[in-house]
Order: structure tokens, then sequence, then C-alpha cells
């Protein structure tokens, strides 16, 4: 009897998921263990391992298939010593797509019950693309930053004849520009006759949407804000840096100021633990670890991998595995387990120059703190005297259900004096 691949459910808000590609092909001898596709879930592209040997026999499902239901059958696999014949004469049951549920009977006998009405998302109109336009692809297999492949289309130019700047050679958005400036006469204007086109939103841009419009319309949000001086916090990341041992000319940790964040909510958290929570309608759940989640941005969108138990280790064992969760997330290589969960969102746009923002709360979490940038400026001095200090600013967004607005100022004054004295860090 063949044996059954089926979609697997990734997530837990995995309904459908899209077959990136097959690593296997049919006839291939398969091991337990073994990859044999890549998915891309609501999360992240994921690999899915064989839990049974034999000879991959047929494959229901072809690379690069969008919306397949969770639990559909995917593929086929024959057992050693089987005859693919018995493939032939296999039948294939069809599976509901995911949205689909089936039909309850109708009860006459109780009241009926009314229901809140539903708030429906505004329709966005977004216009077709003439069939007759094909967009050029003369640039897309070259070593190239995305802005600098849109750039290079907008301008016909032909990104393989420039030289790049970027790391191992990659062509950055200044090349382009460069190369633009110095190769054409002044005062042409070239416009690409495609006004515009359309980027398909994949599963992980969807689920973020759906998230996000859920979190704004569902959740009760409430902002506080306060500056912080970071003169000391900064001193303090560079004597940690200058103790690090050099291994082979390499610094063997490099600590950055989001490392020292982390570390620092996860000890306000450990003094203020009523914003480690979240909402039920059966009471406020309050969470007994403190795991931190980290925003991060990625090619197709965000994703919150977690630092698990922050408030136990040491600022060098947090440095060092963000930065390998921070990579996974990028290679889109995270495990289910490192993004799913946490009590607490920690997003940071200060390395973008961004002074300050508002987050929005990641349900169902009930706080997430933003991070600006350490900006220089002067400030009063509690001798009344003017001074220059890097002064960062800290916006803790919360759902209002389940963290009254005394919880959030009180986390927000423990963690602002953690930070101005960052040696209370390692106490």
């Amino acid at each position: 009897m063949p044996i059954e691949v089926l979609m697997p459910a990734l997530s837990p808000t995995m309904k459908e998921g899209n077959l990136a590609r097959w690593l296997k092909k049919e006839g291939d001898q398969v091991n337990a263990g073994d990859v044999l596709a890549e998915i891309e879930t609501d999360k992240a592209t994921m690999e899915v391992e064989a839990v049974d040997e034999g000879t991959l026999g047929k494959i229901i499902i072809q690379d690069g298939a969008e919306n397949v239901a969770v639990n559909s059958l995917i593929a086929l696999i024959l057992e050693d010593g089987e005859d693919k014949k018995l493939i032939d004469s296999y039948e294939i049951k069809k599976t509901p797509k995911a949205e689909e549920k089936p039909k309850e009977e109708t009860k006459t006998e109780s009241a009926p019950i009314k229901q809140a009405p539903k708030i429906q998302a505004p329709q966005i109109e977004v216009p077709t693309l003439p069939k007759t336009i094909n967009k050029s692809t003369r640039n897309i297999n070259v070593k190239a930053s995305p802005v600098a492949k849109r750039i290079a289309d907008e301008q016909n130019i032909d990104i393989s004849q420039i030289s790049g700047t970027g790391p191992d050679g990659r062509i950055v958005k200044e090349d382009v520009i460069n190369f633009a400036s110095s190769g054409s006469k002044s005062g042409v204007v070239r416009r690409d006759p495609q006004e515009f086109e359309v980027q398909k939103n994949n599963n992980v841009r969807k689920v973020i949407a759906e998230r996000l419009l859920a979190s704004k319309q569902q959740i009760p949000h409430f902002y506080l804000n306060l500056d912080v001086n970071i003169d000391k916090l900064l001193d303090f990341r560079k004597d940690l840096n200058d103790s690090a041992i050099v291994i082979d000319n390499k610094p063997s940790y490099k600590v950055s100021v989001n490392d020292l964040i982390i570390k620092a909510v996860a000890l306000a958290l450990k003094k203020v633990p009523a914003a480690n929570s979240s909402w039920s309608e059966e009471g406020i759940i309050l969470y007994n670890n403190i795991d931190i989640s980290v925003a991060v941005a990625v090619e197709d969108g965000l994703i919150t991998p977690i630092v698990r138990n922050a408030d136990q280790k040491s600022i060098i064992d947090i440095s060092n595995e963000a930065k390998i969760l921070i990579k996974k997330a990028r290679d889109g290589k995270l495990q289910p387990e490192e993004f799913q969960g946490g009590g607490f969102s920690i997003s940071n746009l200060g390395m973008y120059g961004i002074k300050n923002f508002n987050a929005i709360v990641n349900p169902p979490q009930s706080c997430i703190l933003s991070v600006g940038a350490g900006i220089k400026q002067p400030i009063v001095d509690k001798n009344d005297q003017i001074k220059i200090a890097s002064i960062m600013n800290l916006s803790l967004s919360s759902d209002h259900r389940s963290v009254d607005g005394a919880v959030g100022a009180e986390f927000l004054s423990e963690l602002k004096y953690i930070i101005e004295s960052p040696i209370t860090m390692l106490l």
C-alpha cells in the first residue's frame, strides 16, 4: 500500500501553504529524515522531511503550487518491493480546502443568538496590468540589491555592465545612480512605458496583514513614551566589547545596543511581571517565563524570533543567541519553536535613524517596546547645567485590557533605571 505524504501544518495558524520546490524527484530512493520538499508557510520557508523509507513513486502537487490546503495529498511513496502499478490504481481522495468548514445542522429549538456586527476591512482596488506588457528579465539574475535592480529597470540600464561596490561585489543603489549620472547625457529623461507592477502577496505577507489588522481593530492600544540617557549604556557596551577575547584576529563576541535592551527589558519584566501577560476572556494570563520576541525585517515582511529565559542569560549569551536567530530568520531557516510564543516584543528601528514610533501590539501579547535611535542633544542635568547627551526614545504600546497605564508607566520607569545604570545588569 503506497504511503501518503500530506501537506503538513507547520504552524498553528497555517491553513494552507505553497509548495516551493521538490528536492526529490520521482523514482528517487527516500530514507527517513531525508528532506523531500520546501514548503512556504505563513511564517517562513521550511523543509519537509520524510518519516518513512521507500521510493518516491508519484508527485501529486508540482513545484510552485500555491494555496495547497493542510492535509492535502502531495505525493506517494512506494515501500520496498512494491510495484509502481499500485500508484496507477491508487484512489486519490480529494481534500477540502482549508477555508471550507463542515455544515452544521440548524437547531430550531434554541433561541437565535445575536452576533456582534463584523467590521469589514475597506476594499482596495488594485489596477490590473495590461496583459500585453511583459517585465524585462534582463536584470533578474545579476547579483544586486532589489533597489539597484529596480532603478536599473526604470533607467533602462543593463545592470550587468556595472561593477558592484557592495559585499562580495554586490551591486547597490549608489552604483547604479553613479553609472547613470556618468554614462548618460545631461537632460535626458527616460520613462518606463510600464507605469507600475503588482508584487503578488505571499503567505507571510498575507498573515502579517491579517494579524496587524485584527490587532488594531480588536485591541485597545495605548502608548507611553519617555526618553532615556544612554551615555553610560554606550560606555558599558564599549567596555564589554573591549574585553572580548580575540581568536584568529576576531573578537569572540560583539554586543550590540539591542542586545543590552533585550537584557534590560527582561530584568524590568522580572520587577513588573504584570507587563508580561496576555488577555483572555477567562482571565489575564501571566507568563512564568520571560521570553522576549525580537522583530526582524526579512525579505517577505517581518518575523519575531524569541530569546527565551532572557532574564537568566548573560549579556554575551543573549548577544550570541540573537545573532544566530536573526541570521536564521533572514535565511528562512527558523523552526516553529523559535518564533512561536513569547510574552513581550521589542521592535528597534534606531539603526535606520528613526527617533520614535509606536509599534502595533503583537497578539496575544500585551506589550511591544518601540526603540528609537540614540541622538546627541542638549539636556539640563541635575545641577541645572546644559550638556550634550545621547538620548534614546522608548515607546510602549500596550493592550489596555490586560495592562493598565500605571503598570506600563511602572515598567518604563524600571527599564529607564536599568538602562541608565547598566551595571545593574551584572548583579
